[in-house]
């Protein structure tokens, strides 16, 4: 086999935007609905901007009737002026990465588009992109097809097509159909980002419009009393320990805002983020904010007799159990982790908001002691019971030690290499049995479950750990889990590259998913965020032909589509469960790597879906009713 050469040849330069198109993930995080909402951020972003430089009160977020989108400000207007490149500053704006006035401390003091590439991507990966600009007593306009410019310039300058006394930028673009999987924006996400926009910014208004056919609706977002408010919204039909504690301050030039608010629930639910973006997997300020937070609480625990001399401090955990807050910092130049901005790098931060967490809250405890003698008794309580199911958890463990499968129902496969092994999930002993005589022996393990498991979202954590099926998940994934208090995770211990949740084509079978992957989300994330967790697809339907092959349908729609356009007449056998098929029939449906059909299950929006998961398998009724009635007509009824 002759080997590859590697010289200068090898070498590849992508002129402009190409390596948008060429790697779009690697600037927005991937091409499914989350990538393609993240165009509509980027833009939003940039107006957002605009208003924390004082130049902008209002913005507009439109999606139209064609699935496009428009965003529109009334802020100063992209720069029109001729750049020393000799074209039109718009044109270098919007054609070239890492250009902009986010890099001007002048322009911008703070930012949240910081690298300079936000507006210039979603013109790489739209179909098309239309710009209208309103400076200096003219509007100007400019257009794109796949970020290439389709106007002609006038001595480099945009062409004007009209006059105003306003001033600001609009900017409508369609997601480019080569690109992405799905070109339909979720007015959902978009809603909830907007929303929140308007929380973390109280002179700004957002005004949403969606004008797609049977989703016509208009909001305005504007919330005067910022993420003091949003705190509330986010314990709303929760039991509260106290009013929101709100402070701010200043530290290093990073600038440090926090609302705070104990409810009566062992949750924790802490939002960090870094010039109005979510900072989804924290960060330095989170780190920050807990170390001081935690320090201060056990300070003054001991100083009031709380904790005794051989008492152990509270943890983190315990000290935060039942908090809900909102950490906010404005930082002239952080540093994230990733063009997405999901973490903040940036060392300063932690330093900084230490330094104003302690300074503010110890100012507002010392005045007000009944407070935090309520904080305080958070974490007693949670103290207690962490002592409690630490001790369940040892017990459970320590009996996995001396047996792999403690029901006796695992069908393990032979091989111990765990990038090849896979774990079906399999409901009930007949679909078990078949399962086990289809499989191949040596790299798939077979796990049937009796019925639907344990609800871990309405469950404390001894009734979860004395579940007989969720023990015999944990012990049979070999990773421990990581919910509560401590972590036993560790994922290098996973013996199975993919577990695969294998059920009925039915309700319950549907039912007994989202239970299954309830637990999963909740006590082995990484499971799920490392790309490890699937979802079987067994077909509905054989169709038999009296003429031409048989053929597997895996819903109604399939049905539906082979009815029109097959001729002659066929014999339809319905699958009610997994039990109905035979090896065979589950090993190529199903089973058989080459031809099965898996869903691999993916976080798009974490703050989103912990929020859903609480919601539709919590104990509050009232919420999960209500988004019941809201959603019934997109219910599919099993018939």
């Amino acid at each position: 086999m002759a080997k590859a050469q590697y010289n200068a040849d090898s070498i590849t330069v992508l002129e402009g935007l190409e390596a948008v198109r060429k790697r779009p993930g690697m600037y927005i995080g991937g091409v499914g609905t989350k990538g393609l909402n993240h165009l509509i951020y980027e833009i939003v972003d940039n107006s957002v901007d605009e208003h924390l430089a004082g130049y902008c009160s209002d913005i507009w977020v439109t999606l139209e009737a064609d699935n496009s989108c428009t965003v529109q400000d009334n802020g100063r207007g992209i720069p029109v002026e001729m750049h020393k490149k000799g074209v039109t500053a718009e044109r270098v704006v919007l054609s070239t990465l890492h250009a902009g006035g986010k890099f001007d401390n002048e322009a911008y003091k703070t930012s949240g588009g910081l690298h300079g590439v936000g507006s210039s991507v979603v013109n790489a990966l739209s179909e098309r992109m239309e710009v209208t600009i309103c400076k200096n007593g003219f509007i100007h306009r400019d257009a794109y097809a796949r970020g290439i410019p389709v106007v002609e310039l006038v001595n480099g300058l945009l062409p004007v097509t009209g006059k105003t006394k306003e001033t600001g930028t609009k900017i409508n673009f369609t997601p480019d159909p080569e690109i992405f999987e799905k070109t339909r924006f979720k007015a959902e996400w978009l809603k909830s980002r907007l929303h929140e926009t308007a929380y973390l910014n109280p002179a700004l208004r957002i005004h949403y419009a969606n004008l797609r056919p049977g989703e016509e609706e208009q909001v305005e977002y504007h919330e005067p009393e910022g993420i003091g408010a949003y705190v509330k919204e986010l314990n709303s039909g929760k039991t509260p320990v106290h009013d929101v504690i709100y402070f701010k301050g200043s530290a290093d030039q990073v600038e440090v805002e926090a609302a705070i608010q104990f409810v009566d629930a062992f949750e924790e639910n802490i939002l960090g983020f870094c010039n109005n973006i979510f900072t989804q997997e924290g960060g330095t300020h989170l780190v920050g904010f807990k170390t001081r937070f935690t320090a201060m609480i056990n300070s003054y625990a001991r100083e009031l007799g709380i904790l005794k001399e051989k008492d152990a401090n509270f943890t983190g955990a315990d000290t935060r159990n039942g908090m809900t807050a909102v950490v906010a910092v404005k930082h002239p130049d952080p540093i994230f982790e990733g063009q997405t901005k999901t973490k903040l790098a940036s060392a300063d931060a932690a330093k900084s908001v230490n330094t104003v967490i302690g300074d503010e809250l110890q100012r507002y405890f010392d005045r007000n002691l009944e407070v935090l003698k309520g904080v305080i008794g958070c974490a007693e309580k949670s103290a207690k019971i962490r002592k409690a199911e630490e001790k369940a958890k040892t017990n459970m463990l320590t009996k996995s030690r001396f047996s792999f499968d403690s029901n006796g129902k695992l069908a393990n496969c032979e091989s111990r290499d765990a990038s090849k092994c896979e774990i079906f999930i399999v409901e009930g002993d007949s679909a078990g049995g078949s399962a086990k005589t289809a499989r191949n022996r040596q790299y798939q393990a077979i796990l049937p479950i009796r019925g639907k498991i344990l609800n871990v979202e309405k469950a404390s954590m001894d009734k979860v750990l004395g579940n007989a099926e969720i023990k015999t998940m944990i012990n049979s994934f070999g990773c421990g889990f990581s919910e509560g208090y401590g972590n036993d995770f560790d994922i290098t211990k996973l013996r199975y590259d993919k577990i695969i949740l294998m059920t009925d084509a039915d309700v319950d079978g549907s039912h007994i998913d989202t239970l299954l992957l309830t637990f999963l989300y909740r006590f082995m994330p990484e499971l799920i965020t490392e790309g490890h967790v699937y979802i079987a697809m067994p077909p509905l339907f054989k169709v038999i032909p009296k003429k031409g092959n048989e053929q597997y349908l895996y819903d109604e729609k399939e049905l539906e589509r082979y009815r029109k356009t097959h001729t002659g007449e066929f014999t339809l056998q319905r699958y009610k469960g997994l039990g109905e098929m035979d090896a065979d029939q589950l090993w190529e449906t199903t089973l058989d790597p080459e031809r099965r059909v898996l869903k691999q299950v993916e976080i798009e929006d974490g703050r989103m879906a912990s929020e859903i998961t609480q919601m539709l398998m919590g104990s509050e009724v009232g919420p999960r009713r209500q988004f019941i009635y809201d959603h019934a007509d997109e219910a599919e009824i099993d018939a």
